[in-house]
């Protein structure tokens, strides 16, 4: 499915990856509520898993 993707957007879901990567580590930081940031912590592993996935494609496109 995600290579089926056109490269513009391709590069807009890296961003916006990326972007909720750099956003979830201070939020994970100031949460009190135990259960919740378990819960963001899950959402970071799967943002990351996605970013690596979305890479590892734009690399087997360019070759």
């Amino acid at each position: 499915m995600l290579a089926d993707l056109k490269p513009q957007e391709h590069e807009l879901l890296l961003e916006l990856l990326t972007r909720e990567l750099a956003d979830l580590g201070p939020e994970i930081r100031h949460t009190d509520d135990r259960e919740f940031r378990d819960e963001l912590r899950e959402r970071r592993e799967l943002v990351r898993h996605l970013i690596e996935r979305l890479e590892a494609l734009q690399t087997t496109s360019r070759q």
